[in-house]
């Protein structure tokens, strides 16, 4: 078996051979990670993610342009929320901490604010644990870390995440802050919205709890983070703790169950590629080549959705409609095959799902006979 060295840089090379000659890669946000963690038996995202294909060029190549992503105004106007919450050396941020998560501690008079800038990903992630480290060593201070830069390993490829900022308390425990352009009206907000902005938020606790696991002894990483949003209708920073040990203890167990990114990469066909610039054709064949798991929750988190929407309709795979009803249906995978069990042409009368379906086309039957008296 080849040295870990050796493997490694065997692995870089052949995703980079993925992406295609001269093509940059595309780095894996938390909001990427968490989509792929909810969906975990998808090869096809798991591959691309990990070798930094742009999804959105790939599927408008594809034919199947992405509406996924946000617009440039709200990118616009997120920034410059987030300028305004951090303004003064983050003194409103750290006001915000102190109110919603940390009473009992001294008033934020005054905080430290390194300086995280550093040479490439690997030298920020660096930098941001030496902080980490030079906090946690000398506790009784607020720090405020903006964009500090996370490593976490992600099916045996390290993924670099960069949350908006983190906060070390004078008790030497950490807190993760996420900033949303979204309101808060009235005190609560879209919910939608929240469960986002906490399994993203959960990415980020990962991360940090392998920077606070190698340290001695080590912080604690706390499992309520400050979501920190416009207030009503205003420019108004606003703020609300909320509870991630739920999103984080799901995203965990998910990425465990995650294929290897070197397995999938050693099973596709030697000159796969998925360069746009490849002809629709040869693209379409090495996109196929990668088994995807589609559901209807992927068109509110990934960029090919709508490719793999149409290509799950086509074979009429049950999973088009949707996680749930795929579950109910079990040995069942396709619409042919659920209709004629229903029928009673196929499938075993001993599996409930197949007595299940038999008795709801019995009782629609009835009902229909009944309406045509």
């Amino acid at each position: 078996m080849p040295p870990p060295r050796t493997r490694g840089t065997a692995l870089r090379h052949r995703l980079a051979e993925l992406r295609g000659p001269d093509v940059p890669a595309k780095a894996l946000d938390a909001r990427a990670l968490a989509a792929l963690a909810a969906n975990p038996g998808c090869a096809r995202r798991a591959i691309l993610d990990g070798a930094g294909v742009n999804k959105a060029a790939l599927a408008s190549a594809l034919g199947s342009p992405s509406a996924f992503g946000q617009s440039q105004f709200a990118l616009t106007r997120g920034n410059a929320f987030e300028a305004k919450v951090k303004a003064d050396g983050g003194a409103e941020l750290l006001r915000l901490v102190h109110e919603k998560l940390d009473r009992s501690a001294e008033p934020p008079a005054e905080a430290r604010v390194p300086d995280l800038t550093a040479t490439g990903p690997q030298g920020r992630t660096a930098r941001t644990a030496l902080e980490l480290r030079e906090a946690a060593a000398h506790p009784g201070a607020w720090t405020l870390l903006d964009h500090p830069m996370l490593a976490l390993d992600v099916a045996g490829s390290p993924a670099f995440l960069e949350p908006d900022a983190v906060v070390v308390h004078p008790d030497g425990s950490w807190t993760v802050v996420e900033i949303k352009s979204f309101p808060l009206l009235d005190g609560s907000a879209d919910p939608a919205k929240v469960g986002a902005a906490a399994r993203q938020a959960a990415v980020y606790v990962l991360a940090l709890e392998e920077v606070a696991a190698r340290l001695d002894p080590s912080p604690r990483v706390r499992h309520r983070i400050l979501l920190v949003c416009p207030r009503d209708f205003s420019n108004l920073p606003a703020a609300s703790a909320v509870d991630i040990r739920k999103q984080r203890a799901v995203t965990a167990r998910q990425l465990t169950r995650l294929t290897r990114i070197e397995d999938i990469a050693e099973a596709l066909p030697e000159g796969t590629c998925f360069s746009p610039e490849l002809p629709a054709d040869e693209l379409t064949a090495a996109v196929e080549s990668v088994p995807a798991t589609y559901a209807p929750e992927c068109l509110s988190a990934c960029e090919l959705a709508f490719h793999c929407r149409a290509r799950s309709r086509e074979t009429g795979a049950v999973t088009s409609l949707g996680r749930p009803v795929r579950a109910e249906l079990g040995g069942l995978t396709t619409v042919e095959d659920v209709l004629a069990a229903a029928r009673g042409e196929a499938g075993d009368p001993a599996d409930p799902a197949v007595a299940a379906l038999r008795r709801a086309a019995a009782l629609r039957a009835e009902a229909l006979e009944a309406a045509c008296r």
